[in-house]
């Protein structure tokens, strides 16, 4: 759905959208990766190793540490997170939650780390450099974690298949002007999918009335 309202209207554009959104683009210097995959793995490889204490010995520890430069409430996504950059920093951190770690709201995400594509109609119909400049911080929030954590995060294509000729080149268009916002963070361009194609990849998508697919 947020696809499909990002390229609503783009098509009427045409030309003239790809050419706003190239001209609002600027280059993004490429950023040099800190940690390969490979270093990552032997990196968590060796932490495996390690025995991890108890939950009582964690407790406990709780108990007798008289203070925490950090106390982090809530073991979800962003409170993991947060706990973990406040020990990269070398700060004392304790973290508390209700339930089992991931439990609640970070249980039911999808996993996936957009790159903003949902603000890029409002900063093409309206010009609005506020929401163009949401789809930059996106993009790169998407890249750096790419890089920090090369072993927990991968791209994943994503296919939409299309049922009626013209929607082809209108989400064509969308799509590509997203790349183009994208640059050198752009993971891979998308592409267009035939039919049969379309079919040897997913053999159970309905085949009646299907023209193709876009891929991003």
């Amino acid at each position: 759905m947020a696809f499909r309202n990002v390229v609503k209207g783009t098509l009427f554009l045409g030309g003239g959208a790809v050419a706003t959104v190239f001209g609002l683009s600027h280059l993004t210097d490429k950023r040099k990766a800190s940690i390969t995959s490979v270093e990552a793995a032997e990196a968590i490889k060796s932490f495996a190793q390690n025995e991890l204490p108890s939950r009582e010995a964690q407790l406990l520890t709780l108990q007798k540490t008289k203070e925490f430069d950090v106390l982090v409430i809530g073991g979800g996504a962003t409170g993991c997170g947060c706990a973990l950059d406040a020990v990269s920093r070398g700060l004392k951190t304790a973290i508390v939650e209700r339930d089992d770690f991931s439990s609640g709201t970070s249980s039911r995400s999808t996993k996936l780390i957009h790159g903003g594509v949902r603000y890029l109609q409002k900063a093409i119909m309206n010009l609005d450099i506020e929401q163009y400049k949401l789809v930059k911080e996106a993009l790169y929030e998407r890249a750096n974690l790419l890089e920090i954590a090369p072993h927990l995060s991968a791209p994943l294509p994503i296919m939409l298949p299309v049922y009626k000729w013209w929607q082809l080149p209108y989400y064509w268009i969308g799509i590509k002007a997203y790349d183009l916002v994208a640059g050198s963070q752009c993971l891979r361009s998308s592409y267009i999918l035939s039919k049969s194609k379309a079919l040897e990849l997913f053999p159970m998508l309905q085949k009646d009335k299907l023209v193709g697919a876009i891929v991003y």
